[in-house]
């Protein structure tokens, strides 16, 4: 058993971390969402391009955390696993926002319509079909096999370097690059049949 009084949490391995938390040592989850806090953020932001939302997103899925931290293995990192419950929780949020929206459209009177899309902005139909696009690129994402897709959200998500991403993952610079490669050729393949290949090969 873990003395969190012995030393400072923020000496603490992240093993020792979850093993206190899931013992229902509040604090140790805390310390877990702190040095996790920020990545998610920025992972969540990519995800909902929005600052308020990103934020309220992460704090829903420290909640999701906490319920299931029961569950958690340790087969891979805890900040590995709870990335996964911050894009779950994203994704979920657009698909609200997407079903929202469409029965916005069915019910909303034509004013209603004009008032809610101005001239300036995408019409519904650009919209809607932009979200759309967003959503299936993240649920492929996540079809990825964990190795490329960790490299893949690590380095285009959230925009760390390659030295960052080698460092995170305990891989060489090299594996790290060959990694990253091979995850955005399966996403264009994957993406492919939804945008067509010349939209595919930009991304």
């Amino acid at each position: 058993m873990i003395n969190s009084e012995s030393r400072p949490l923020a000496e603490v391995l992240e093993l020792e971390l979850v093993q206190m938390a899931q013992n229902r040592d509040e604090s140790a989850f805390e310390e877990l969402m702190r040095r996790n806090a920020s990545t998610s953020f920025r992972l969540a932001l990519s995800v909902l391009k929005d600052r308020q939302e990103a934020e309220d997103q992460v704090q829903n899925s420290f909640f999701n955390a906490w319920k299931s931290l029961g569950r958690f293995q340790s087969q891979s990192r805890f900040s590995t696993w709870f990335r996964t419950i911050v894009m779950n929780q994203c994704l979920m949020r657009l698909r609200t926002v997407k079903r929202a929206n469409l029965q916005s459209l069915d019910d909303g009177g034509e004013q209603d319509r004009l008032r809610e899309y101005p001239t300036h902005d995408p019409s519904p139909e650009q919209a809607l079909g932009r979200d759309q696009l967003t959503a299936r690129l993240r649920i492929e994402t996540q079809r990825l096999p964990p190795l490329l897709r960790e490299v893949l959200v690590l380095r285009d998500l959230e925009e760390l370097s390659i030295e960052e991403v080698a460092s995170r993952l305990e891989l060489t610079e090299a594996a790290v690059k060959s990694r990253l490669m091979r995850a955005r050729a399966m996403l264009r393949e994957r993406m492919e049949p939804h945008v067509g290949r010349s939209s595919a090969i930009a991304l």
